[in-house]
């Protein structure tokens, strides 16, 4: 009788092969089409609100009209400023990063307010009370624009009077904002990275997948930050495991005049303010008034 022992070897190692093609291809199809839940990590949770910090404030609540004709809404704190002798109103938007929500960054708020700025702080839709969906690199800039719509139409902010803060992606956030409005008075970076395509790169985990083809979002700060004019502050701390403070330098090398980077030493990805302590709140002190 016949040895039938390679024939099924020979069988079993096709399967084998059929069935990792399969497995990674259904791995590309679900990295090119479920992008967005490797990058956003939405927090639907307020831990606080500015009352808890002493700060007075107002609901925001902005409408958001989809390509399906959809409403949607982006929920936002509006922080007025504690003086009243300014001739102008200086506002500060905060943008912040890809996990939890606003209510990550009212101590920056906080901050901001001493130094008699108005806060406009908000939440991309996914976010805190903002509409529930899976956000998007698009949806994304769609919402910090309504935001800026906001400031200037409902508000009366003078552009040049408007800061913009973006912390991690939403630095990023803030930098795309900037390329499509050149009058802003100035951008702060804190912890930002370069584009996604570095990101992926720095992480390691996807060294297998084709991801040039596959990446639909990127989010691609070091192209557009050499084209921006207004002044630019980057901040990083020198132990962020998050993004590392090279992509903040690599930032800093590609943007024009003027711009100032400002390294935190033993800061991570979330307490630059804090380890910075009076250095840091002098920077950010001497940049806004020098904007």
């Amino acid at each position: 009788m016949a040895d039938t022992t390679p024939i099924l070897l020979g069988r079993l190692e096709l399967i084998l092969a059929i069935g990792s093609a399969l497995a990674y291809t259904v791995a590309c199809l679900i990295l090119r089409f479920a992008q967005s839940q490797f990058i956003f990590f939405p927090s639907r949770k307020i831990k606080a609100t500015p009352e808890e910090f002493n700060l007075s404030y107002q609901e925001v609540w902005l409408p958001i009209t989809t390509k399906k004709g959809k409403r949607e809404q982006v929920h936002g704190w509006w922080i007025p400023s504690p003086s009243t002798s300014l001739k102008a109103e200086r506002v500060i938007l905060d943008c912040h990063g890809n996990r939890s929500n606003i209510s990550a960054n009212l101590d920056y708020a906080q901050q901001f307010h001493l130094m008699n700025l108005s806060v406009f702080l908000i939440d991309y839709r996914g976010y805190g009370r903002s509409t529930k969906r899976i956000p998007s690199e698009a949806t994304v800039y769609q919402d910090v624009e309504a935001a800026w719509n906001y400031l200037i139409h409902e508000r009366g902010i003078e552009p040049h009077n408007i800061f913009v803060f973006g912390h991690s992606l939403g630095g990023a956030i803030a930098i795309d904002l900037a390329s499509k409005h050149p009058e802003i008075a100035g951008l702060i970076i804190e912890s930002s990275f370069t584009s996604i395509r570095k990101m992926v790169d720095f992480k390691k985990i996807y060294w297998m997948f084709p991801i040039d083809i596959l990446l639909t979002q990127t989010f691609n700060s070091i192209a557009k930050v050499s084209q921006l004019k207004m002044p630019i502050l980057f901040t990083h701390g020198t132990h962020d495991r998050v993004v590392p403070v090279e992509m903040s330098h690599d930032l800093f090398a590609s943007a024009t005049e003027p711009k100032q980077l400002l390294i935190i030493p033993g800061a991570g990805h979330n307490d630059v303010r804090q380890a910075g302590g009076s250095r840091y709140r002098e920077a950010l002190q001497q940049f806004i008034e020098q904007c």
